[in-house]
């Protein structure tokens, strides 16, 4: 039987380029997708890949073949951090990308990840109509990126060593947190942290640069972080690291676009956010199956143990983030404004 593990193992070792179309010799218009994640197929692995690949699909069905597109998996076209820059010089089409990624060029980028600021799907998911999302979406369309499609995770931790569940578990490991942001909570909490994108996550566990990963449930299961890792804390129930991982296009090729393509583009994209949601929300179960499977020890985050996170956020990353620029408080406070 071909089970989940077997195809992203495959994958790893063999990155898929697959062409969605009609067959036709020569199709208008060619999308080149990168992302990070390992590659499966379109019923089959990490979700966001397959999540690529629907897209990919449903853009050539609608479009008659007049869109075709690649999908470029495990950094295989362009590498991890750099995609996002790719993007706004046009020189990448498409990426599935994790938003702070980007905060070293944009620091605005950072609120995709702010400790606390988000709880659950609903919340994350409620940005795109609320004021939040249309500033947010302005401002990313005036540097060069397009949201397609909006892709909330909810994150946990996988530890070599003691589980993390309370902001004092984390003192004097070494914690790979996801954004400039965590990385101050964990520093107040007592951690040395380790800035790596979640797919260099497994070697940094495995040689002892890195104690412990936070990361979405999805990236715990598909980097097989459970080889490495004698607990996890899962964030299934309540969590206070959600990340921001939409599906985004280069504004500028996006504008060189026809009108009906571009249509056909931005409709799939917005049809596969209760994809996204659901893959998502699977992984969050599944991930304690898979780690409990291999042998570690699982905690669970409440309420309570939550709100001891976000007030350490509060005091640090949320003042530190506000205070870059006018465009980070405007986006922090309207994004408090979004009730859980």
């Amino acid at each position: 039987m071909l089970t989940r593990r077997h195809v992203i193992a495959s994958a790893i070792a063999a990155p898929a380029i697959l062409r969605f179309g009609t067959g036709t010799a020569h199709a208008a218009t060619t999308l080149k997708i990168s992302h990070q994640f390992p590659g499966g197929t379109i019923d089959k692995g990490d979700f966001r890949d397959r999540l690529c690949r629907t897209f990919a699909a449903e853009v050539a069905k609608r479009s008659g073949g007049e869109i075709a597109a690649e999908v470029y998996p495990n950094s295989s076209r362009v590498k991890t951090i750099a995609q996002f820059s790719a993007m706004r010089k046009g020189a990448l089409d498409i990426s599935l990308y994790p938003m702070p990624y980007a905060g070293g060029e944009l620091p605005e980028t950072n609120i995709g990840l702010m400790p606390g600021l988000v709880a659950t799907y609903d919340q994350g998911l409620r940005w795109k109509k609320e004021p939040i999302g249309k500033a947010l979406t302005d401002f990313l369309a005036d540097k060069g990126i397009i949201l397609l499609t909006w892709v909330w995770q909810a994150g946990g931790v996988a530890s070599r060593t003691r589980p993390i569940v309370v902001p004092e578990d984390a003192k004097g490991l070494k914690v790979r947190g996801g954004s400039r942001e965590m990385d101050m909570v964990l520093r107040t909490a007592g951690a040395a942290v380790l800035s790596v994108p979640s797919n260099e996550l497994y070697a940094a566990m495995q040689t002892g640069a890195c104690d412990a990963g936070i990361t979405s449930s999805t990236s715990l299961i598909s980097f097989r972080l459970d080889e490495v890792a004698k607990s996890l804390t899962s964030g299934a129930g309540a969590s206070y690291w959600f990340m921001l991982e939409p599906l985004m296009m280069s504004k500028a090729i996006f504008d060189r676009l026809p009108k009906n393509q571009q249509d056909i583009i931005i409709s799939v994209g917005g049809e596969l956010e209760a994809f996204g949601r659901k893959g998502a929300q699977d992984d969050d179960i599944e991930v304690a199956k898979v780690y409990e499977k291999a042998g570690a020890k699982i905690s669970k985050l409440d309420v309570a143990t939550v709100s001891k996170w976000r007030d350490i956020a509060r005091d640090t990353a949320w003042k530190d983030y506000s205070a870059k620029t006018a465009m980070s408080a405007n986006l922090l406070k309207l994004a408090s404004d979004v009730a859980a």
